[in-house]
């Protein structure tokens, strides 16, 4: 016997259980299953005055998730195509750049664990942190080895 079709509301709340989700991006996969009549919007302004549906929570989630690989731009740009602008972005931004270095440190001793002996070395090292959206300052002090004296 298959399972009985999920109303709109019944699948908003089938994703949020899974994980968080921005509205706008919560907003398309439901426009999917939108049929005649049905408003999306309307629903994503209940779930979000229900406390359902959080632009906050799904911020802070989506930092945990991606902070500890990804450099501050990379992040940043994930949370912008997501919706999530204004005072907020600054705010998170802020944060991030606090702890930027320590996490490029970490992503770069998983990755090579020892400083390059030449400059072919040195370059893919810093390809491979700027690809991962840290900046050239936090890429630098990483691949430098030892932690920063300010740091310990």
């Amino acid at each position: 016997m298959p399972a009985p079709q999920l109303s709109l509301k019944g699948r908003a709340l089938r994703y949020l259980s899974l994980r968080e989700h921005s509205r706008l991006e919560l907003g398309r996969k439901l426009a999917r299953y939108a049929e005649e009549g049905d408003d999306v919007e309307a629903l994503l302004d209940f779930l979000e005055k229900n406390n359902w549906l959080s632009q906050e929570r799904f911020a802070e989630s989506l930092i945990n998730r991606k902070a500890s690989r990804f450099g501050n731009s990379r992040v940043m740009a994930e949370l912008q195509s997501h919706g999530v602008t204004g005072e907020a972005l600054a705010d998170i931004k802020a944060g991030l750049s606090e702890s930027e270095t320590a996490r490029a440190r970490e992503v770069w001793q998983r990755k090579f664990g020892r400083v390059a002996q030449d400059a072919a070395e040195r370059a893919k090292q810093m390809r491979f942190l700027l690809q991962r959206g840290f900046s050239q300052r936090a890429a630098r002090a990483a691949m430098q080895g030892s932690p920063d004296e300010d740091e310990l």
